[in-house]
């Protein structure tokens, strides 16, 4: 990894974070960002955990395991898919599970959550764009999910996470921010515990703090000065 400034990007990534904030009238520090340590060494974590980041998010589940074991006093997130047979190892070593993305995995959490005492916190993965490469629910689909899932026991579904398509203008995809925060507020109004929205990534995250994100998913802005 080539000799990157960690410590000045993130500085520039949370001053786009609070100007986006500022432009849409929301109260300064009211996203959270959760910085993405995919294939990240942990010293180059160390760095950003020195500069009062607390949350850390992962796409594998063997490498968040390994680095929550070297940095067990941060809050770790499960930002990528995740397999049935992997639910058993992230119980209890996450703060929050993004990728709720099909009923098998749902009544899986429920019951491994149960076995071990806890609750299980989630977001429901929605495919807004319809990408076929991409997880998740259908909008259209969401609201049926979330009103079985929410009688399973040891699950609590605090909200939606989706991923936009990567394009070269990220205003092509403020729709599809749009469109999750629709559908968050309508469940909530269902649900009130269902609130949050995880959405925004290195390409769009003002776009998505401006439509309503509450976490926001950087990565290569940070520890790779890609700050595009």
């Amino acid at each position: 990894m080539m000799d990157v400034d960690v410590a000045a990007n993130l500085k520039s990534v949370i001053e786009r974070i609070r100007k986006a904030e500022l432009r849409s009238g929301r109260n300064p520090g009211s996203v959270k960002l959760v910085a993405v340590t995919k294939k990240v060494p942990v010293e180059s974590i160390t760095k950003v955990i020195n500069e009062g980041i607390s949350d850390l998010g992962e796409n594998r589940v063997q490498e968040l395991i390994k680095k929550q074991e070297q940095l067990p006093d941060v809050k770790w997130h499960l930002i990528g898919s995740l397999q049935t047979n992997k639910v058993k190892y992230v119980l209890g070593k996450t703060v929050l599970i993004h990728s709720l993305d099909r009923w098998r995995l749902a009544e899986t959490i429920s019951r491994m959550a149960v076995k071990k005492g806890l609750t299980a916190d989630v977001l429901v993965q929605v495919n807004v764009s319809g990408e076929e490469t991409k997880h998740g629910l259908l909008p259209e689909e969401v609201e049926d999910f979330v009103s079985e899932a929410v009688k399973l026991p040891g699950l609590n579904i605090k909200g939606l996470m989706t991923m936009a398509p990567f394009v070269d203008n990220p205003e092509e995809v403020r729709p599809i921010f749009k469109e999750l925060y629709k559908i968050k507020q309508k469940l909530a109004a269902k649900w009130p515990g269902i609130r949050l929205l995880s959405m925004g990534m290195t390409n769009d995250f003002e776009i998505a703090v401006e439509e309503g994100a509450d976490l926001v998913r950087i990565g290569s802005a940070i520890f790779r000065g890609n700050t595009g």
